[in-house]
């Protein structure tokens, strides 16, 4: 099986990034990804919008998906119609808002939660953690039967998250998954090692 990038999608955590953040976004912009969700949680609303106007610009001349992440106000300030959002986030609008997102998707951590989020009309959700990672450190992953589970509960594709890398990204996409959300591969690793997993090949 080939496992392109296309079929990966990029979280983005600057914490995680020993060099300049932006020209790390730049890189992966001009990268063979599917898309990146701009995922700075700890920023406020107002300096959101500033960091998330100067990456589209990067993203548009890419001619790349860029995401944005909880504040569903500032991508209708940028006029960008996509999204990712906490379940709660999504429960709390309503249809007239969810209904101007192309892409809608949400992060989801059981049955129920996929379930709604496809009734609210996601068109994708991401499911995890699946792997143990140092970003829920101390709390024991869901595994591959969850994802098996949630990606016959719903009818929309589902993007396995957490402790997914390129060596494991093939047991996802055979549990079901679409593909999966990587960000420490992206925010850690040199340009260099970027480039060599455009894409991998697995027997």
């Amino acid at each position: 099986m080939i496992i392109y990038m296309y079929r990966v999608m990029c979280f983005t955590n600057r914490k995680l990034c020993d060099e300049d953040y932006i020209k790390r976004l730049t890189d992966i912009a001009y990268s063979e990804i599917s898309a990146t969700v701009l995922r700075e949680k700890d920023l406020s609303e107002d300096e959101y919008y500033e960091l998330a106007k100067k990456v589209n610009e990067i993203y548009k001349k890419a001619g790349k998906t860029l995401i944005l992440h909880n504040f569903y106000k500032v991508a209708k300030r940028l006029d960008i119609d996509k999204i990712h959002l906490p379940l709660s986030v999504l429960e709390s609008m309503n249809e007239e808002e969810r209904a101007y997102f192309k892409i809608l998707g949400a992060s989801c951590h059981s049955i129920e939660d996929a379930v709604k989020a496809q009734k609210h009309g996601c068109t994708y959700i991401t499911a995890g953690h699946i792997y143990a990672t140092d970003c829920k450190r101390g709390v024991s992953p869901r595994g591959l039967d969850f994802l098996r589970e949630i990606t016959h509960k719903v009818d929309i594709p589902v993007w396995a998250i957490g402790g997914i890398s390129m060596d494991n990204i093939e047991e996802v996409v055979s549990c079901g998954a679409y593909g999966g959300c990587i960000m420490s591969g992206f925010m850690k690793n040199d340009y260099e090692t970027l480039k060599s997993n455009l894409f991998t090949y697995f027997s």
